[in-house]
């Protein structure tokens, strides 16, 4: 299914300017160059085609070059590029954090403002809920991750790459524990071990920041760099509830997970919670680089000050009009309902691999948002980060671009395009297989 590349000479040009010219720590994940990408294909400039299971890590469930995005992006270039919103107003802008707020969950009132990058979003919505608030302190999670600028690398869990010899980072982060069922105490159910987490949680809030010192909690729904680990319902009911009686606002991080990927177009709506406040950015705009924070008016407009918030490209018209394609294709296309469908094929093809290959230690998915996890042994469940990195590899020497996750490099994540073909998703995952066989 899966056959060895060309590599000409051309694409060795390419590769050694890079290595002259651009920064060694920028990561590639494939080292071919893309020469057009279309839907869930990307052809790269020695003709190979690659499906796409990464889509630039969560940024294409529309797929690439979607028509209607491609429409709205060209009539908008005919209008203007930036005027800059902080300059003067454009219809796009307003028109984009309308939507928003109506899509967004919560029966109250609210705003949105838009940014440029996700790290930026988290950033912004740490000022918001600071100033609201009148608090400091910043609480995530154990293996989350909300950027690689200085707060948010703070805020992030794993040291290697994103934070080791950066710091010192901003003070007053603080990660609590999250919970991880497949590797939960031995001889510990479910419902046990959410009790055992919610302690662990209420001790931190004894042993490492008080609650009233907290102005806000910032969850992923699902950690993504993580390893696409999913929560309880209880656990994510126990931590909403804990914000309110506590006054912390609750920030639900949905960069990787929004846009209905999850089978919602929020994956918070999963667990019949709302947040205050979301960060979004990734797939919102197709590509085009654009994020924002939606919540709660009252704590948006918090920050007072003419000017505190905003910045010189956040909210560039071409990206809203993207977005504003983005938002209606989502509905149009019925791409909640999809994201299940995808996410069941992914399932049920894992579950057959896990019956043949002794070192799948975990399956788990919501939505289209799916991850297998690799161990050494399923009995003491050690991670097995070579024989993943092995499969990924094979991966992307045949044609399909995959992507690891997890703290310890563990695991496989599924990151196709919504609007993927059932025959491509086939092939994609003929391809996996082929790289299990390989790596066995």
């Amino acid at each position: 299914m899966g056959k060895e590349l060309l590599e000409g000479n051309l694409t060795e040009e390419w590769q050694d300017k890079r290595d002259r010219y651009v920064a060694s720590a920028v990561g590639n994940g494939n080292r071919h160059l893309a020469a057009k990408a279309e839907g869930s294909v990307i052809t790269d400039i020695d003709g190979n085609e690659f499906i796409d299971f990464a889509g630039a890590i969560g940024v294409q469930n529309v797929g690439h070059r979607h028509p209607k995005v491609l429409e709205a992006v060209k009539k908008q270039l005919d209008q203007y590029i930036h005027p800059g919103f902080n300059v003067i107003m454009y219809p796009e802008y307003i028109e984009l954090c309308e939507k928003l707020c109506e899509v967004a969950p919560g029966n109250f009132a609210k705003k949105a403002i838009l940014l440029n990058s996700g790290a930026e979003a988290v950033e912004n919505a740490v000022k918001i809920a600071r100033s609201y608030t009148g608090r400091q302190a910043v609480v995530t999670f154990d293996r989350a991750f909300h950027g690689r600028t200085n707060l948010t690398m703070g805020m992030t869990s794993k040291v290697k790459p994103y934070k080791m010899g950066f710091g010192p980072f901003a003070p007053e982060t603080y990660q609590a524990p999250y919970p991880y069922y497949y590797r939960k105490p031995e001889g510990m159910n479910d419902e046990e071990y959410d009790e055992e987490i919610i302690e662990q949680f209420n001790y931190f809030f004894l042993s490492n920041v008080a609650p009233e010192m907290v102005a806000c909690l910032v969850m992923e729904p699902v950690q993504g760099e993580g390893g696409f680990i999913i929560p309880s319902k209880r656990f994510v009911t126990y931590v909403r509830d804990f914000c309110t009686e506590h006054g912390i606002v609750f920030i639900a991080d949905e960069i990787q997970a929004g846009f209905a990927r999850t089978g919602k177009m929020f994956a918070i709506e999963n667990f019949d919670v709302t947040p205050d406040l979301m960060t979004v950015s990734k797939s919102l705009a197709a590509g085009f680089p654009l994020s924002g924070v939606v919540g709660k008016a009252e704590m948006i407009d918090a920050c007072k000050l003419n000017g505190s918030l905003g910045g010189t490209y956040c909210g560039s018209p071409i990206a809203c009009a993207a977005a504003l394609a983005v938002l209606d294709i989502i509905k149009d296309e019925h791409l909640t309902e999809q994201a299940e469908k995808i996410g069941t094929v992914i399932e049920e093809c894992a579950k057959e691999w896990a019956k043949t290959y002794t070192f799948i230690g975990d399956i788990r998915r919501l939505g289209a948002m799916a991850a297998i996890e690799f161990v050494k042994d399923k009995e003491t469940k050690e991670p097995d980060k070579e024989r993943t990195s092995k499969v990924v590899a094979y991966a992307n020497q045949h044609g399909l671009l995959l992507l690891n996750a997890g703290l310890k490099g563990n695991c496989i994540r599924f990151l196709s395009p919504l609007t993927i073909k059932d025959e491509e998703l086939a092939k994609g995952l003929a391809i996996i297989e082929e790289a299990l066989e390989f790596a066995k």
